[in-house]
């Protein structure tokens, strides 16, 4: 069913819903998306810079666990 829509319908169904919601809900929108994504990729960042920086202390620490636990 949806397979059929060519650029006509595409374009139909641009102007349908830019009447139905207007110009300025939907830049409105289009800029909470905008911040949603980059609220996403900051929090993917941090999360790895994270584990970076996790590993990179765990790589520091080569002293062995019984040598350790005698400190």
């Amino acid at each position: 069913m949806l397979n059929n829509i060519g650029p006509m319908g595409l374009v139909l169904i641009a102007i349908v819903v830019l009447v139905l919601f207007g110009r300025g809900k939907i830049s409105g929108l289009m800029g909470e998306v905008g911040k949603g994504i980059t609220s996403f990729k900051r929090g993917i960042k941090d999360g790895s810079e994270e584990i970076e920086s996790q590993m990179a202390e765990d790589a520091k620490d080569v002293t062995p666990s019984e040598e350790k636990d005698k400190a």
